[in-house]
């Protein structure tokens, strides 16, 4: 299609994890280039062990307490936390992005920022009590007036620990920020379980939420040595407040689109409903989402720091496409694959509504991983306002079809969610050729080695699937795991193990590779 030209017919559209450490290796001197590498690769390897863990425990807290709470109560959340993301969009007026791409005054802006972050917290814990009945008007559920108004007291709570966080992440310190991300979790997992098995319903996710931001403040004033003045340096603010008023409008409408489905279902199909689709979004969004996520925390650092470098930032883009797509691919086909044994295991009987909203959100999470990065490579050149056209764009694709899609029920609005991220991303993808300099097919060409390892993986995940049909959940489920697992992990490590391991020895020894 011409959405997808070639803009260079003579550049090559091969850009491999090898190459990416040749132009390194080329360009830049070697003492920089081993300490970008080693800390954007070691933030990697950090993120990730983070993630794993803590979703780990997220996993095993979210499938005991299906067991134990009602579709309303998980609908009761979505709602408070839709409100809360929409007011979140204001929590520091994207200052804390701006100070990680900061390469100046940084003390001095990180006191202007905590102490911004600081009073607009308590603004925003505020601001929730009058307009928490608005909300619940709006989703026609009383009940949301005193979950929101809880929940409100987190804008607070984060505020404290919010640029000691923004400081970890601008220095690519993802071993210490494990610490106050663990204790999160942990604490949220515990207190969520103790309370829910006590009986309180709803509130054991309310007061789980509450205790886990707390907990998480608290250890990152402990792991980063760091103490704040309360003190606004005016000057300063002005040029924070430049980079990050674009971001705050971008941030704007990547909320307002990212919790689209949630104010639909909520007011058309009922809070029990917008409790099924959480659930049924809680794995694409932990697996894929959440990678997503963490992968772009150590990405805008790293390119912020060669936001100079065109063709380093263009080789970055390409590979951070490939190593996203060899790992979201076979997560998102994985749970396709294995969606009824998974939900069984995980959520249990009471929630078999779910397996076809699964499968149909996991093919939606996989389409959506592809352009995900190019924001990053935006934010990082200070061109935020890219991103805010973009979000503009996927706004008025997405409403009319979840609008339409809702008509035929979740499912009707799943495959809705799934025909507008398709157009979305074909945009975003054409944009990002223009501005990055790629072409559909240097994409296509970073995604093949995933490609064929789902080749394998699939028809061994399946086969298992059918063979094992009469089988315990508790028993398929590994099967069918371990079988994909396998056939992906031989083709790719047979065409990608030498370019992986050379990037490994990089990111942990920070020699030449």
């Amino acid at each position: 299609m011409a959405i997808f030209r070639l803009f260079k017919a003579s550049e090559s559209n091969v850009h491999s994890i090898k190459e990416f450490l040749k132009v390194n290796n080329s360009i830049q001197p070697s003492n920089e280039r081993a300490s970008i590498a080693r800390k954007a690769g070691r933030g990697v390897i950090w993120n990730f062990l983070s993630f794993g863990v803590s979703k780990g425990i997220l996993l095993l807290t979210t499938s005991v307490l299906a067991r134990l709470l009602t579709k309303e109560d998980f609908g009761l959340v979505a709602v408070a936390v839709v409100a809360i993301n929409y007011l979140s969009v204001v929590k520091d007026l994207g200052l804390g992005l701006a100070l990680i791409q900061r390469r100046e005054d940084v003390d001095e802006a990180a006191n202007t920022v905590f102490t911004i972050n600081l009073l607009l917290g308590a603004a925003l814990s505020l601001a929730v009590v009058p307009l928490a009945p608005l909300f619940a008007a709006y989703f026609q559920e009383t009940q949301v007036t005193p979950v929101l108004r809880w929940l409100g007291l987190s804008f607070a709570l984060n505020a404290l620990g919010a640029t000691h966080i923004n400081l970890l992440m601008r220095d690519l310190d993802y071993r210490r920020k494990f610490i106050p991300d663990m204790t999160n979790t942990v604490v949220k997992g515990i207190l969520s379980l103790w309370l829910a098995f006590s009986g309180l319903g709803v509130w054991a996710l309310v007061f789980g939420q509450l205790a886990g931001a707390a907990a998480s403040a608290l250890a990152a004033w402990m792991v980063k040595p760091w103490r704040p003045r309360l003190r606004v340096n005016l000057p300063l603010a002005r040029q924070l407040a430049q980079f990050g008023a674009s971001v705050t409008g971008v941030d704007i409408l990547t909320v307002f689109v990212d919790n689209l489905s949630y104010l639909i279902i909520g007011r058309l199909l009922g809070v029990a409903a917008l409790g099924v689709f959480s659930i049924s979004y809680r794995l694409p969004e932990m697996l894929i989402v959440g990678n997503l996520w963490l992968i772009a925390s150590v990405l805008f650092p790293a390119f912020s720091s060669i936001q100079d470098k065109p063709d380093e930032l263009r080789r970055g883009f390409l590979v951070s496409i490939r190593l996203v797509q060899l790992i979201v691919m076979p997560l998102c086909l994985g749970l396709f694959v294995a969606a009824e044994p998974i939900v069984r295991v995980f959520f249990g009987e009471q929630w078999l509504e779910t397996i076809p909203l699964l499968r149909i959100l996991s093919l939606y999470a996989l389409i959506y991983s592809i352009g995900y990065h190019a924001g990053d490579v935006y934010k990082a050149i200070g061109r935020p306002d890219i991103l805010f056209k973009l979000n503009i764009m996927s706004a008025a694709i997405l409403v009319p079809a979840l609008v339409v899609g809702s008509q035929f029920g979740l499912i009707g609005f799943a495959w809705g969610y799934l025909t507008a991220i398709i157009f979305d991303q074909a945009i975003t993808l054409y944009v990002a050729g223009r501005f990055i300099r790629v072409s559909f097919w240097d994409i296509l060409s970073e995604m093949k080695p995933a490609a064929l390892g789902v080749l394998l993986m699939m028809p061994a995940a399946w086969g298992m699937l059918v063979l094992t049909q009469q089988f315990s959940p508790f028993a398929q489920l590994p099967l069918v795991v371990l079988s994909g697992a396998a056939g992906y992990l031989v083709v790719v490590w047979r065409l990608e193990g030498d370019e992986l391991f050379r990037l490994a020895r990089l990111v942990l020894s920070g020699k030449r590779a």
